[in-house]
């Protein structure tokens, strides 16, 4: 199935472990499906229907943690398609890291990282060997990737049932796959700040927490109906600081060259995008730093400005709304560094360049 962005569209093999006293019971699933050429044939109904009983777990309960207070965090990764046929994966070292330290800061129990790795490869190759995964298309490498599809990978933690404020102790984690394309709309990049607060200091900014995403997409959506495609949130405290957009970290060129993101605190997500951008920019010879940056220096110095992200890759803002005032970078096209970024990237993940720091991991 080809994809635009995020689209409710499971693949059928599905993961499901639930914590015991003895470590993690692990079960694959396989859900009803055709095969991906009767789907794509099949009317609007009847598809929705076939989806809906891919997307129904009936082991696990409404009623619990997760679902009435947003205690849960969650993982997003790719599976991208190569020349040859395969699918690599992106990082999921990174991943099984960032998920298992989100739910230590829960306080549930630790989910290994070394089973996290292993579930997400036999998860996506399962739905691979039926046929549910995208095939690379050479027409891709003329727009740079833009338009590259993947197989998106969506690991989560659920909670037993309860009721009432609480720890989860017997969680479960569930993977499911789905295909995606672009996650921001062609046309519209400009971004605007917002007087919404992402994180405070002290709380669960760092966790990549089920109820953080609450107020960004109230932000996002409020930004849109303004004409925007983005908002970009500053600290909580002084108002002054930029932290991140509505679900990406947030990266500047300024005029001496540098490129600077906020550097990683409690109120900050570590970005696996995030981190590779760093690299990759080193290895371009370009002088990184990792500090606050105000948004006034922002107005003032910048003249690239992107954010980035597993959905988002590397996408550039063409300008820069707050309080009234706009800044425009690069005449409102992308700048010199930030596409040399974004190629680098994409041409590793989709396999046209050197995989030099040995980031893609074989389904």
């Amino acid at each position: 199935m080809a994809a635009k962005g995020f689209t409710l569209s499971i693949y059928p093999w599905v993961y499901v472990a639930q914590s015991e006293n003895s470590g993690w019971k692990e079960e694959f699933q396989e859900k009803p499906h055709k095969t991906p050429a009767q789907e794509a044939a099949m009317g609007e109904a009847e598809l929705n229907e076939l989806l809906a009983r891919r997307n129904s777990f009936a082991d696990l309960p409404l009623v619990n943690y997760t679902t009435q207070y947003g205690m849960g965090c969650f993982e997003g990764l790719k599976a991208f398609p190569q020349k040859d046929g395969s699918l690599k994966l992106f990082r999921p070292d990174r991943n099984a890291r960032r998920f298992r330290s989100s739910m230590e800061g829960l306080k549930m129990p630790s989910y290994p990282e070394e089973t996290f790795v292993k579930a997400v490869r036999e998860t996506v190759r399962r739905n691979r060997d039926i046929g549910f995964a995208p095939d690379y298309d050479p027409a891709w490498e003329a727009g740079d990737f833009a338009e590259g599809h993947a197989v998106y990978v969506r690991p989560f933690s659920y909670s037993e049932p309860a009721i009432g404020l609480g720890l989860s102790v017997s969680p479960w984690v569930v993977i499911i796959t789905t295909p995606v394309g672009a996650y921001f709309r062609p046309g519209n990049s400009k971004a605007v700040t917002t007087d919404k607060v992402r994180a405070f200091p002290g709380g669960t900014g760092w966790i990549k927490c089920d109820a953080n995403y609450v107020v960004p997409i109230l932000a996002k959506k409020e930004a849109e109906a303004q004409g925007y495609m983005e908002a970009i949130f500053l600290d909580a405290e002084h108002k002054e600081y930029v932290e991140e957009g509505s679900s990406c970290n947030i990266f500047f060129v300024l005029k001496n060259g540098t490129l600077v993101t906020p550097d990683l605190s409690d109120t900050i997500l570590p970005g696996i995008t995030r981190a590779s951008v760093i690299q990759l920019a080193k290895d371009l010879g370009v002088n990184v730093e990792e500090r606050r940056i105000s948004i006034h220096e922002v107005m003032d110095s910048a003249v690239e400005a992107f954010v980035t992200g597993t959905a988002a890759g590397i996408s550039y803002f063409e300008s820069i709304t707050h309080k009234g005032q706009t800044k425009v970078f690069n005449g409102g096209k992308i700048g010199d560094t930030t596409r040399e970024l974004q190629v680098d990237l994409k041409g590793i993940q989709y396999g046209s360049r050197e995989d030099r720091h040995g980031w893609m991991v074989q389904v």
